[in-house]
């Protein structure tokens, strides 16, 4: 009886035929989108190529560590989902294995999501149009844009997960939570604030139980033990929230001591201004008295409204990622309960198109994207005369497309370059990159020419690319 009532949920959760164009056509949007983004030259070695290199190598034997930051892959953020997708490099390297399951991963949500609608009692019309209105959040198609994120592939286990625990299917919850953790550390705190969110709004002990304890585990696991083994910095981004300490207990406790501070930094323009750029592409069905999923997104807001940095108050970066699911479920039960200012699904969707137009990163494809044009060409050349796996000093967004090898790192202002230690440098003077300036491209150049040991193999359109011939790696 059991199997039976498990096989009717599933069959629940097969696509419908509209479910799924929306899924494929979205897909294959964000796929299209970010794979012209990196052959335009503006993906980055923040965050593509630290994570590209570090796959390489993994699929290869060889320790996953990222010359670019120095880190192990396990010492960014405690992602070990990176080594099954490393199995993905084993197959064939190339980073557009990331661009693929970003764009699927982003686009899978619509299936959580429109059956989390239809669980709740909504109707065909209601349910795609919730889907379509989580596909047009702002957020969704500019963090695709981003390079590549982890962090991506727990959107749709987060609300799958909520889904199959209304449902009463436990195995399937624990995978989704278990896959989930593994994308980064800071989602144990989200999952485990679900859990709360499970046992005392939705009467759910077992799930929230296990999604608490798994959630806390984790992020003792994370932060003592994974990141501080292979990594001496520890965990990454305490420095956002040193005036109120330098370790995780000490800013968990001023949080309660300093209410002073807590306020100081939380009611600040930038907040206010990020909070409604948050809130409104869904501002039609956020419905206060339904707010009780919102308590699993206190940790991220927090963190976002605690930071020192303005990334993560914007609908750009990934920050904002692991809020998304919970307001979406907020949107779900005030529609469902007809407690929201738009009812209509043609209407919601509008509102979610000129948010979209609004607040997406599209038109970046007719301004910033077109930028680097007059060097393309050069660049494209200059790439593939660099044919063997020694080592590259490139500009930030050229690193991605070079670092299959041991050794990439990037031309920046604020490192100090022994051009000695590279066997390639490829430059670019006339788009030296948002790190470098064109004074210190053309010093480079200098240099090179200069030492006997560079032999200059290609130049075309201030774009140059030496070959060391002294024997470096």
């Amino acid at each position: 009886m059991g199997n039976l009532t498990v096989k009717n949920h599933l069959k629940t959760f097969v696509p419908t035929r509209s479910l799924l164009g929306l899924l494929i056509v979205s897909a294959a949007i964000f796929l299209a989108s970010s794979t012209l983004r990196h052959g335009l030259f503006h993906s980055n070695a923040w965050d593509l190529g630290i994570f590209d290199q570090p796959l390489y190598l993994l699929s290869r034997g060889l320790p996953p560590i990222s010359s670019i930051i120095g880190v192990h892959i396990l010492g960014d953020h405690a992602a070990w989902i990176f080594y099954p997708l490393a199995g993905l490099y084993w197959l064939y390297p190339n980073v557009h294995w990331l661009f693929a399951v970003q764009a699927l991963s982003l686009a899978l949500g619509v299936l959580p999501t429109y059956h989390l609608a239809k669980q709740a009692g909504l109707r065909e019309q209601q349910a795609l149009a919730i889907a379509t209105a989580y596909l047009l959040y702002p957020l969704i198609f500019n963090l695709n844009l981003f390079d590549f994120h982890p962090e991506v592939i727990a959107l749709p286990l987060i609300l799958t997960a909520v889904w199959l625990a209304r449902a009463d299917l436990l195995l399937g919850f624990v995978i989704c939570i278990v896959v989930a953790l593994g994308c980064r550390d800071a989602l144990a705190l989200t999952v485990a604030a679900m859990g709360v969110w499970l046992i005392v709004f939705e009467k759910r002990p077992l799930y929230g139980a296990i999604a608490f304890v798994a959630g806390l585990v984790w992020f003792y696991l994370a932060t003592h033990v994974i990141l501080p083994y292979f990594q001496t910095a520890g965990v990454l981004g305490l420095a956002l929230y040193a005036e109120l300490g330098n370790s995780i207990p000490e800013i968990a406790l001023n949080l309660v001591l300093k209410p002073d501070v807590v306020l100081r930094r939380v009611m600040t323009f930038s907040n206010l201004g990020y909070l409604v750029i948050l809130c409104v592409p869904l501002a039609w069905g956020l419905a206060p008295r339904h707010f009780a999923p919102l308590v699993a997104a206190v940790p991220q807001l927090a963190m976002n409204l605690l930071s020192e940095k303005e990334v993560q108050k914007n609908l750009v970066h990934q920050y904002s990622l692991p809020i998304l699911p919970f307001m979406l479920l907020v949107v779900i039960a005030s529609l469902a309960a007809d407690d929201t200012w738009i009812q209509r699904p043609k209407t919601i969707v509008l509102w979610s198109l000129v948010a979209f137009m609004a607040l997406g990163q599209w038109h970046l494809f007719g301004t910033r994207y077109l930028s680097k044009l007059s060097t393309w060409q050069a660049t494209r050349s200059a790439i593939a005369h660099v044919t063997t796996e020694n080592s590259v000093l490139a500009p930030a967004a050229l690193t991605p497309h070079l670092s299959h090898r041991s050794t990439i790192n990037v031309v920046s202002k604020t490192t100090d370059v022994r051009l000695e230690n590279y066997y390639y440098l490829l430059l670019n003077q006339r788009h030296p990159g948002g790190l470098s300036t064109p004074e210190i491209v053309l010093d480079l150049v200098n240099q090179a020419k200069k030492n006997p040991c560079f032999q200059l193999s290609f130049q075309q359109d201030d774009v140059f690319l030496f070959q060391n011939s002294c024997g470096v790696k």
